[in-house]
């Protein structure tokens, strides 16, 4: 993938008649890498994009099991930190790389007078098949290809495996019966995926990445939001309780998100909507659990 990015990278800074260097320092002082935001009612806001990357990587990474067993499996916290940070200016380096990458489609789209489709995630294909040479199709479809299985293969593994033992109470013996439900259930799982990203495709109008970033707003935020109050507090929930805000509380985000954009004079709700979510859900725990008993005294 990374090469693939490399490729379609030197590609378009040719017909531009831009080095690397002036590529980049083009990107730098163009449109398309304007960072800080001062209108704080626009969802683009930087400290409400800030604040909000951090929750965000917190819950979609810090909290993914899948992200994190790589830290798990290190030695000692030391290691784990090192290996965290290490990973960090990788991904980061890989992150400005399609950054770039996108603002030179966008600056080429222009040199040649392309029209950008409304769906922005299309520009790339668009581009590829009617204006690039097909070895960059070709490889960036591969590279695409590779990242996505590493990503579904341990996606169905982690939703199969939960599905199987904590809804299913199967154990872990190895009958025909049991290997039998599980490939059902994988395969039950890969059609769901499967309609899901047609489901994407058919009723999505944004872009896909701030598509998946509002959803995880909705879903990792009763997650952030159990995590912070096993962390912070020292109380026992209520099962009952417990399940029902989790279940209400992205509506209730919703509804708040509504509210706020359509009765706030022009105030637009971000992604800070994770916030908001988790932030229901720990407050009404607060507010409805009791001490636990051996911890009543201190």
């Amino acid at each position: 993938l990374v090469s693939a990015l490399v490729i379609t990278y030197l590609f378009l800074a040719d017909p531009l008649q831009l080095n690397i260097g002036e590529s980049i320092g083009e990107i730098i002082k163009g449109k398309y890498s304007q960072v800080i935001f001062s209108d704080v009612k626009s969802p683009l806001f930087f400290w409400k994009q800030f604040i909000s990357g951090i929750f965000i990587t917190v819950a979609m990474t810090g909290l993914d099991q899948d992200l994190m067993q790589k830290n798990l499996t290190c030695k000692n916290l030391r290691e784990a930190q090192k290996n965290m940070l290490s990973f960090s200016v990788i991904f980061m380096a890989v992150i400005l790389l399609f950054l770039g990458l996108g603002a030179l489609m966008y600056m080429y789209a222009e040199a040649h007078h392309i029209i950008i489709p409304k769906k922005t995630d299309e520009l790339f294909p668009m581009l590829a098949v009617q204006y690039f040479p097909p070895v960059i199709a070709f490889t960036f479809i591969i590279g695409l290809t590779a990242a996505a299985f590493a990503s579904a293969d341990s996606a169905l593994t982690a939703l199969t495996t939960s599905f199987c033992i904590d809804f299913l109470k199967m154990d872990e013996n190895d009958t025909k019966d049991s290997i039998r439900r599980r490939y059902q259930v994988h395969i039950g799982f890969s059609v769901l995926i499967v309609l899901c990203i047609y489901g994407f495709k058919l009723f999505n109008s944004e872009s896909i990445i701030t598509t998946i970033f509002k959803i995880a707003g909705y879903t990792y935020g009763p997650l952030l939001g159990l995590f912070s109050f096993g962390i912070l507090s020292r109380k026992m929930p209520s099962a009952r309780v417990l399940v029902m805000i989790c279940l209400l509380s992205p509506l209730i985000t919703y509804l708040l998100e509504y509210l706020i954009n359509t009765y706030s004079g022009g105030y637009k709700v971000g992604f800070e909507s994770l916030i908001i979510n988790a932030s229901i859900v720990f407050v009404v725990l607060n507010f409805t659990s009791l001490k636990q008993p051996e911890l009543a005294g201190n």
